[in-house]
C-alpha cells in the first residue's frame, strides 16, 4: 500500500537520526540509605519536581504503588516500582506470590503498563494475586543515578549487557527476595530482559531466589536475526562509529524527532504501527494507538558499549561476553585472548521455563530461538512449556491488544502449577 510504503521510508529515515540524538531530562535525584550484608546498598528516592512511575502510570489507574531503589554492587541505583495489590485488593503485601518484570532494549518499566490495565501484564498479575515489582535497567530515565558518577561523564556509560547479568539482575532479584521475607520469586523477561536472565542462569546465578522464569521473545542467540535495521547497523558497525565518534551514551530519543514522528501518527491516513516494522517484524495485533502512548514514554537509552556488544552478537552469531578486539584487553578482563561463552547448556534442567516466541519476530527470529531451545533438549519435560505465536512479532508480548487471552493467561496458568 502507498500509505504504508511511505511510513516505511520515514522510518528509515528517521531511525538513523534518532539513534544518533541526545536529548537530556529531568532525572530522579536518588540518595543512599542502607547497605546489606553482601554489600548492595539500597536507595531511596530523593525528592524531585518530576512524577515518577507510581503516579503518573499506576496510581492513576486506582492500583497502589510504591516507589523503590536498590544500588548495585558496581555503584548504579536502580529505579524499581512494586504494585503489591490488585484494585480489588485480596491478600495483604507480603504474602502474595512475587513476581518481577525485566524490559527489553531502549525501553524502562513503563513497558509492562502501556496497555489498558485489563490488559498490562503488570496489572493482570496484579489483579490475579502477586506481589508485583518492576525492574529498571541502568541509563533509563527512572535509573540514571550513581553513588559516584554522574550520568554525564564517560565512565558511566562503560558497561555492556555483561554488566547487567552481573550487577543489575543479582541486585534486583536479592532485593525483591528481601523485602517479600524471603519468598522465592517468579521472573518475567522480555528480549533483552531474557537475555540478562539466560546468562545468569548459564553460570548457575541466582536461582536460589527464583521459583520460575518466563521468557517472551526469548533471545540468547541474534545470527540470523532478520530486522534490517537491526542487520544493516551491525553489518556497518554503526554503533562502533558512534562509539569512536565520542558518544558513550545511545540516546535514541530526541524531542524533535519524537514530536516529527508523533504528528505524522496523528494523520489519519497513516497507521503508525508500521514505524515499528522494519525493525520488530510485523506486529499483528497492535492497535494504531498504541505508538503513540509508546513515544510519549519510550524509547530510552542505553550504552553505546552494549549496543556494540549486540551488534557483536548478530555478526558472529554466538553468546559471548564483550569483544574488546584488542587482545591485551582480552587478556586483562578475561585472563584470555577471546571473551568467554555463556553456555546454555549450563541451565539447570529442573528449573521451570516458559518460553513464548512468533513467527513473524525479526529480532528474536525463529532459528535463533530453535538454536537456544536446542540447548534445552535434555531439559525436564514437566518444567519446560513452550509456546509458539505463529502471528506475533517482537512487540506484540508487550503492546497487543488481545497479548492477555494469547500469553499472558497461559503464562498465569503456568505460575499456578508451582
Amino acid at each position: 500500500m502507498e500509505v504504508a510504503s511511505s511510513v516505511t521510508c520515514i522510518t528509515l529515515i528517521i531511525l538513523p537520526v534518532l539513534f544518533c540524538g541526545s536529548a537530556a531530562g529531568n532525572r530522579k535525584a536518588l540518595y543512599s540509605v542502607k547497605a546489606q550484608d553482601d554489600g548492595t546498598e539500597m536507595a531511596a528516592m530523593a525528592p524531585s519536581s518530576g512524577e515518577g512511575i507510581c503516579k503518573s502510570m499506576v496510581e492513576t489507574h486506582g492500583y497502589e504503588c510504591e516507589e523503590h531503589a536498590v544500588t548495585t554492587k558496581d555503584g548504579y541505583i536502580l529505579g524499581m516500582q512494586r504494585i503489591p495489590v490488585g484494585r480489588s485488593g485480596g491478600g495483604a503485601p507480603g504474602t502474595r506470590p512475587p513476581v518481577l518484570l525485566q524490559h527489553g532494549l531502549l525501553m524502562d518499566s513503563i513497558t509492562w503498563l502501556l496497555l489498558p490495565p485489563e490488559q498490562s501484564l503488570a496489572f493482570v498479575l496484579s489483579d490475579n494475586g502477586y506481589d508485583v515489582w518492576l525492574a529498571n535497567s541502568r541509563g533509563t530515565k527512572y535509573s540514571r543515578g550513581h553513588t559516584s558518577l554522574s550520568h554525564y561523564d564517560p565512565a558511566y556509560w562503560n558497561w555492556s549487557w555483561d554488566e547487567l547479568v552481573a550487577y543489575d539482575l543479582p541486585a534486583t532479584i536479592q532485593y525483591v527476595h528481601d523485602q517479600t521475607g524471603g519468598q522465592k520469586l517468579h521472573y518475567v523477561g522480555h528480549s533483552q530482559g531474557t537475555l540478562m536472565a539466560l546468562a545468569a542462569f548459564s553460570k548457575v546465578e541466582v536461582l536460589n531466589m527464583l521459583r520460575s522464569a518466563a521468557l517472551l521473545c526469548p533471545i540468547a542467540y541474534l545470527g540470523q536475526m532478520t530486522s534490517p535495521l537491526a542487520r544493516n547497523a551491525a553489518d556497518n558497525f554503526i554503533a562502533e562509529a558512534v562509539y569512536w565518534l565520542g558518544l558513550d551514551e545511545f540516546d535514541p530519543r530526541g524531542e524533535a524527532v519524537v514530536k516529527l514522528l508523533k504528528d505524522i501518527c496523528s494523520k489519519p491516513d497513516v497507521d503508525c504501527t508500521n514505524l515499528l516494522t522494519s525493525f520488530t517484524g510485523q506486529n499483528c495485533c497492535l492497535n494504531s494507538s498504541i505508538v503513540n502512548i509508546f513515544l510519549d514514554h519510550e524509547p530510552q537509552p542505553s550504552s553505546t558499549k552494549n549496543m556494540i556488544h549486540l551488534a557483536q552478537m548478530i555478526r558472529e552469531g554466538n553468546i559471548k561476553m564483550y569483544d574488546y578486539v584488542d587482545l591485551i584487553e582480552n587478556m586483562k578482563h578475561y585472563g584470555q585472548l577471546s571473551p568467554p561463552t555463556y553456555n546454555m547448556t549450563s541451565i539447570p534442567n529442573d528449573l521451570p521455563l516458559f518460553v513464548s516466541y512468533g513467527g513473524e519476530d525479526a529480532l528474536a527470529d525463529v532459528d535463533d530461538v530453535k538454536l537456544f531451545l536446542g540447548s534445552l533438549e535434555d531439559h525436564d519435560g514437566d518444567k519446560l512449556v513452550v509456546q509458539y505465536r505463529e502471528d506475533y512479532a517482537h512487540a506484540d508480548y508487550v503492546m497487543a491488544e488481545n497479548a492477555k487471552q494469547d500469553v499472558y493467561d497461559p503464562l498465569i496458568a503456568f505460575f499456578r502449577l508451582l
